[in-house]
C-alpha cells in the first residue's frame, strides 16, 4: 500500500481509549506509569509478568497480546528491542494491525532502521496512522516523565496524538517524513558516544598529567565544551552502544560519510564502564590502557 492511499492519509481523531503501550521495559515502563498517573486510560501487554503487573499497580489495565492493546485504545506506543520484534509486534496474526482500527496512531518508539520504519508504514491497514517516533534522553528521562521525541510521519497524525504524549515527553520534534526520527536518533546517539569517548580520553589524559579531574570538569563546564553529557556522565548508563553504532553503520553504507569517529568511540567504549567513568570522574584511576 502507497503512502498516498493508505497508511499515511490524513486521519481521523485518535479513537477513545487513550494510550497503549507494547513492551515494558525501561522505556515504556516508565511511560505506562506517567500516563496512567495522569489519568490517561493505558492498556498495556508484556511477555514478562512482572513488568506488567508494576504496570498494574502503577493504574494501568493489561490485555493479551498487541492486537489487544490495539483494540482497546486509539494510540498505541511500541518499545521493543529489535527490528524483528518490531515487524512481529504489529504484523503477527496476534499483532497491533490486525486489532487496530480506522483512526488509529502506532508510534514505532523502538530503536530501528528507518527502512523498517517505512516498511511497516506501508503495511499499515487502510486509515492506520504510522509515526517513527524514536525517544532519546534515556533511563533517567524515561522515568521524570522527560523524554525527547525524534518524530517522522504525518503531521496531522502527531498533531491528533500530542495529548496523550504530554505526561511522559518534555519535547517533541517532527523531523519529517517516516524515517526521519530514526535518523535523527542517529545522529544524537553517534554525538553521545563520541561525546563519551572523547571526554573519558581527554580526562584521563588530564589526570595522568598531574590535573584534578573533578576540578577540571568543573572548569570544562564554564567553557565551551560544556555539555549535558559532561555534565551527567557519572549518571548514566552506558548500554546499547554496539547497536546504536552498528545502526549507524548500516546507515551510513552508500552515503559517502566515513566514521571513523563512530568506530572508535566503539573501540573505546568496550573498554570503558560506567564505574570506570565514576572513578575517572573522582580523580581515580580507571584503569584504562593497563
Amino acid at each position: 500500500m502507497s503512502q498516498s492511499t493508505g497508511t499515511q492519509s490524513r486521519p481521523r481523531a485518535p479513537l477513545p481509549g487513550g494510550l497503549g503501550v507494547i513492551g515494558l521495559g525501561a522505556m515504556g515502563g516508565p511511560i505506562a506509569g506517567h500516563s496512567a498517573a495522569a489519568g490517561v486510560p493505558t492498556v498495556v501487554t508484556d511477555i514478562d509478568r512482572r513488568a506488567v503487573r508494576s504496570a498494574e499497580d502503577a493504574g494501568a489495565r493489561s490485555v493479551t497480546g498487541p492486537a489487544g492493546v490495539a483494540a482497546a485504545v486509539g494510540t498505541v506506543v511500541v518499545t521493543v528491542a529489535t527490528d524483528e520484534q518490531l515487524r512481529e509486534v504489529l504484523l503477527g496474526s496476534n499483532g497491533v494491525f490486525a486489532g487496530s482500527r480506522e483512526g488509529t496512531v502506532v508510534l514505532l518508539s523502538s530503536s530501528a532502521l528507518p527502512e523498517t520504519c517505512r516498511e511497516l508504514a506501508e503495511a499499515a491497514p487502510e486509515g492506520v496512522s504510522v509515526l517513527d517516533a524514536a525517544l532519546t534522553g534515556g533511563v533517567r528521562a524515561a522515568a521524570a516523565g522527560e523524554l525527547t521525541l525524534l518524530v517522522g510521519g504525518p503531521a496531522e497524525a502527531l498533531d491528533a496524538v500530542r495529548p496523550v504524549l504530554r505526561p511522559w515527553a518534555a519535547a517533541v520534534h517532527r523531523l519529517g517524513e517516516v524515517g526521519a526520527g530514526q535518523v535523527g536518533k542517529t545522529v544524537n546517539n553517534l554525538v553521545h558516544w563520541c561525546q563519551i569517548a572523547a571526554l573519558g580520553q581527554a580526562l584521563e589524559l588530564g589526570r595522568r598529567l598531574g590535573g584534578d579531574v573533578p576540578l577540571l570538569r568543573s572548569a570544562l563546564l564554564d567553557s565551551p565544551t560544556a555539555s549535558r553529557t559532561l555534565r551527567e556522565m557519572h549518571e548514566m548508563r552506558f548500554t546499547w552502544f554496539e547497536k546504536d553504532l552498528a545502526n549507524a553503520e548500516v546507515m551510513a553504507t552508500g552515503s559517502g560519510v566515513d566514521l571513523t569517529a563512530a568506530r572508535e568511540a566503539l573501540t573505546f567504549m568496550r573498554t570503558f564502564d560506567i564505574e570506570a567513568a565514576r572513578r575517572l570522574l573522582a580523580g581515580e584511576d580507571p584503569g584504562l590502557y593497563s
